[in-house]
């Protein structure tokens, strides 16, 4: 099962993120708080919002009827992405697509890209979407990265042993 999760950062080139959604198909779509209204800046209907609902006023939480709207304190231990990644994997999702969640806060577009690492998420394949850019973690044994000539790409070692890492067909190889 494929979700979408809508955060409220920067709604980054958003004719190539509508174009890549139209595409991808998913089966459900999360709005994470105030991320519902970049969901519908996107064209895309949420079925669910998970939040602590400070960034959607009343108005804007009644427009959305048709959602599930699942609120959560301020005060927590987790971020509202966090929560609802967590309801996502919790309806079924193996493959999450993550929309808006860099810009603004340099602290939260950190966290929001270090957080994909994190040992919970290891069964699920968990990408972040910034317009045509997309992240995500390769864990051992590996995983063929599909592309074209000419496309761009980082391998970033996050923590530990990157050894063993090897590449193929690129303008660099690395061993």
């Amino acid at each position: 099962m494929k979700a979408l999760i809508v955060a409220n950062g920067e709604l980054y080139r958003p004719e190539i993120l509508r174009a890549r959604i139209r595409v991808a198909k998913f089966d459900f779509v999360v709005g994470v708080d105030g991320g519902a209204e970049k969901a519908r800046l996107l064209g895309v209907s949420v079925n669910a919002i998970v939040g602590d609902m400070d960034s959607l006023s009343e108005a804007e939480m009644r427009s959305f009827a048709a959602a599930e709207i699942i609120t959560h304190p301020r005060e927590k231990d987790e971020t509202d992405l966090e929560l609802a990644l967590a309801y996502a994997l919790k309806k079924g999702a193996e493959h999450i697509a993550i929309a808006c969640a860099t810009g603004g806060c340099i602290d939260c577009t950190a966290a929001n890209v270090l957080m994909l690492a994190r040992k919970v998420y290891e069964k699920s394949r968990i990408e972040l979407w910034h317009g045509d850019q997309t992240v995500w973690v390769i864990r051992p044994p590996g995983e063929d990265i599909a592309g074209q000539a000419g496309d761009k790409l980082s391998l970033i070692p996050l923590a530990g042993d990157a050894s063993g890492v090897a590449t193929q067909r690129l303008k660099y190889a690395l061993h």
